[in-house]
Order: structure tokens, then sequence, then C-alpha cells
């Protein structure tokens, strides 16, 4: 019989693994600034990431006091910053707009082609499912209420940043999941598209990682992630031959 620690466990990030996280980026700076037809959105939407967690990390991340208190500022200097890079200056005010489409945006959001579908095979099959995303608790809950997902992962096993204390790639926030889960990192998945926070956060704490890379990036250090799947296609394929459903 498999012990507790043994139990498989298969966790997903959220932004931009479950679902297109440049849609409402992109629909945010039409609505607001309207740049040229030829603009470099998803190029952009890059450098706003990397932006929003280099100030997020300068802030102690987003379960500390400092964080909460300097979060809306850090909102919208992540704009300005990453569109500056792109010959648009926008000024206070215009980036806090924005952030406001942006925000409102993020809560109209739909999974990408085949995620739920993967998740419901996985729950179906009687593995353990969660997710581990950053950000200030309530904004990341109405972004997972905004995709249903209550009726395949308990509550229980969504961890989010600014609820535990750690942000990823902080190993400590995958220890913390495997005491809360029971799980032991050789046994478990992580399913992320960043970088800086999946790949390596979930390698420093000991976990199988699987790099969901469906923009083709190129890596950004020499680490190695287990297994790299470009759709969820491909990625559903790849699950069954490592846990053998």
């Amino acid at each position: 019989m498999t012990g507790q620690s043994e139990r498989k466990g298969i966790f997903f990030d959220v932004d931009d693994t479950l679902y297109d996280h440049l849609a409402p980026f992109r629909d945010a700076l039409q609505a607001i600034v309207q740049p040229r037809e030829s603009f470099p959105y998803e190029k952009a939407y890059h450098r706003m990431r990397y932006y929003s967690d280099r100030l997020s990390e300068e802030l102690g991340g987003a379960g500390t006091a400092a964080y909460g208190d300097a979060v809306e500022d850090m909102r919208t200097r992540r704009f300005q910053l990453a569109l500056a890079e792109f010959g648009i200056q926008l000024t206070r005010e215009e980036a806090e707009a924005v952030q406001r489409a942006y925000l409102g945006r993020q809560y109209e959001i739909t999974m990408f082609d085949g995620a739920r579908e993967l998740l419901q095979t996985l729950k179906d099959a009687g593995h353990l499912v969660g997710l581990i995303t950053n950000g200030p608790a309530d904004h990341q809950m109405n972004k997972i209420t905004a995709m249903k997902l209550g009726d395949l992962i308990p509550q229980e096993r969504i961890f989010v940043s600014g609820a535990v204390g750690w942000d990823k790639p902080d190993a400590r926030i995958f220890r913390h999941v495997n005491e809360r889960t029971g799980t032991m990192p050789e046994h478990c998945y992580y399913i992320g598209d960043s970088w800086r926070n999946d790949v390596v956060g979930a390698l420093a704490a000991g976990w199988h990682v699987i790099w969901f890379n469906h923009r083709g990036v190129e890596p950004e250090s020499e680490h190695k992630p287990h297994h790299v799947a470009t759709s969820y296609e491909e990625l559903g394929r790849m699950l069954s031959g490592l846990l053998g459903s």
C-alpha cells in the first residue's frame, strides 16, 4: 500500500499557465494606450512580467507588509518601466488607467484549450492536484474563481504566496506545500511558464519540473527543467507517461 508521503502531487502555476495572461495585457493597452498596429505586445508583456517580479522582490514578496503598502505603486511602475523600453512614456495617471483596465480584464479570463480537461483527467485518475501562484491572496483567488476551478481543486490545495508568506522562487513555498499535503519533493511535479519563478524555484525545492514554454522563449540560466511542454495536448501525453496513467 502506498504511504501518504509517496503520493504523487501535480501542481500548476496560474498566470500564463492555466490561462493566456497576454490577453488582458493586450486588451488593456489597446483600450488605454492605443499603440501602433505593429506594437510587439508579447515582448512588452515579458518586460512587464520582469518588472513585476523585480519590484515585488524588492518589496520582499506578496506576503510582506511592505508589499501590501506599496502594491498599487508597484503595479503602475511596472507598466511605466516596461512600456518606456518601447518608446511609450506613461504618466502616473495613464499607468493607473492601464492597471485598472488590466485588472478588470483578468477577471474575464478563460482557460487554455485542454487545460480544464487535463485537470479533470488528473483528478479522475486519483492524483493530488493543486495550484501554487504568486500574488495577493484576494487577487489570485478572484482569477481562480473566474476560471471556476473550485469543483476541480479543493481550497486546501490552493497556495497563494500572499497568504502563505513566501513568493516563488523561494523554495520555502514548495516545502510548505509538501508539509501541508503530506507529499515528498521527489514525488511532486510542478508545471509553470516562468523560468525565474517556476523552473528555478521548484528545482531548488527538489521537485520534478515541467516548463510550460508555450511562448517559445529562451532559458534564462543554466538550470535544467526535467521536461518541456508547449501545449496542453503535449503536456497531457507527457503526464500520462510520467504518471503511468
